[in-house]
């Protein structure tokens, strides 16, 4: 007869492969497999709660609205044209301050949402100055996933990690930010020397881009004053309360319902419309995905991998390295979602051996920065490469693992060296 264990370890694997797979839909086959480990009483239905963390999801589900309700106003679309304005015709400068801004933004949003916000405009801006959109994108990709993973709502492995490891926004913010700072800034610089020549136009040339910027007007980007403005109000006010959440008593999830209640309100949007835009697909997927890998810890599987690991590994060093690298790597190739819903549990059950601490840390640099490594490893260069082959621009899987790799192996070393010396070496 075969075991609990052994049907855990099975649904899992099939889950995985049909998720990589991509010909059924992501969400679908999570569902499917919750329903198998429910069905045969592998997890009891009395433990679901238990499993399905609802930290990430309320906390996916706050800041969905926000964006959906703020983007009617034209906010987003006033942003990228201020920004292009003040590249002044250099396509080089337009490079570097759209992926600051995509960075930033990705920081305080979900990526994906960023990207969708920016590609069209970045495509927009490349047209105007008559130059390959390719180099924009492609540093567009990985800004949002540094940015992403410089704090606790950037990126959805860190709602995760935050929510099961129970860190603050301020944690993040220190462990994190920093070390996500110096990799933009090293990513852009190998960037600017990698498209020097492809970004270069003539004086002549830049002059006549500039004068073009100059025509745009962004303050007739805003469709909606009101909700511009009420929009700007409630996302400060959201922020602000991410930085003090500890202080004040709140779960980060309150604190994006708190914010999307209120616009929500003060907007008389119709909350069907609002609603209807939530990526429900996603939600249902991250839920699915909790009860089969809570099928793994019910059934002590988890626990006996985390045992194995902990022989094996014999210091807290040893461990970040082997769990960023692993995380980065896998996430190259695998969605970063699943593989920290897998790797959450393990680094629980290392604690009774030693601080696991710095190994949440490790565990967003891989699961975050290695997405940047192929064109599938993150669901934001996913959405980028789309809207970009939706308008005839192409980029081919190999030309991105040339640049992804390199921007994986560099930012990751940053990371690592960076949890090293913070909870090693001082």
């Amino acid at each position: 007869m075969v075991g609990p264990e052994l049907i855990a370890v099975l649904v899992f694997i099939i889950t995985y492969a049909l998720i990589i797979d991509e010909r059924i839909h992501r969400a679908v086959v999570a569902m499917v497999g919750a329903s198998v480990v429910v069905l045969l009483h592998i997890v009891p239905w009395e433990m679901i709660p238990e499993y399905i963390d609802l930290g990430t999801i309320f906390l996916l589900i706050g800041m969905m609205i926000i964006v959906n309700t703020a983007r009617g106003s034209g906010l987003f679309e006033y942003i990228a044209i201020k920004t292009a304005k003040l590249a002044r015709g250099s396509p080089m400068r337009v490079l570097l301050l759209f992926s600051l801004v995509t960075g930033l933004t990705s920081a305080f949003l979900d990526n994906v949402t960023t990207v969708l916000l920016i590609t069209p405009m970045l495509l927009y801006v490349a047209s105007v100055m008559k130059v390959n959109p390719i180099p924009f994108l492609i540093a567009e990709i990985f800004a949002s996933n540094i940015g992403g993973a410089a704090t606790l709502i950037g990126d959805p492995p860190n709602i995760m990690i935050g929510s099961a490891a129970g860190l603050t926004f301020n944690e993040f913010i220190v462990n994190m930010a920093p070390m996500m700072t110096v990799n933009l800034v090293v990513v852009l610089g190998m960037l600017a020397l990698i498209y020097r020549k492809e970004l270069h136009v003539s004086p002549d040339e830049r002059e006549g881009i500039e004068r073009t910027f100059a025509d745009l007007k962004e303050r007739e980007a805003i469709r909606d004053w009101p909700l511009f403005k009420k929009s700007v109000i409630v996302i400060a006010l959201v922020i602000g309360m991410f930085f003090t959440h500890d202080l004040l008593g709140l779960e980060p999830a309150l604190v994006a319902l708190i914010g999307a209640s209120i616009l929500l309100f003060w907007s008389r949007q119709a909350p069907e419309e609002i609603f209807e835009k939530i990526e429900w697909p996603a939600l249902f997927f991250f839920g699915g995905l909790f009860v089969v890998v809570g099928a793994l810890v019910e059934t002590g599987v988890i626990a006996s991998v985390a045992e194995f690991v902990v022989a094996n590994v014999h210091s807290e060093g040893e461990a970040i390295l082997i769990i960023a690298w692993f995380a980065a790597f896998a996430s190259a190739i695998v969605d970063n979602i699943p593989l920290t819903a897998t790797l959450i549990p393990l680094i629980q059950g290392m604690s009774g051996s030693m601080d696991v601490y710095p190994l949440w840390w490790a565990l967003s640099l891989g699961a975050c920065l290695g997405g940047n490594g192929t064109v599938i490893g993150a669901s934001a260069n996913v959405v980028v490469l789309g809207i970009a082959a939706r308008n005839g621009f192409t980029i081919s899987f190999v030309e991105f693992l040339k640049i992804g790799m390199l921007v994986l192996l560099v930012t990751v070393a940053i990371g690592t060296g960076f949890l090293w010396m913070m909870y090693v070496v001082l």
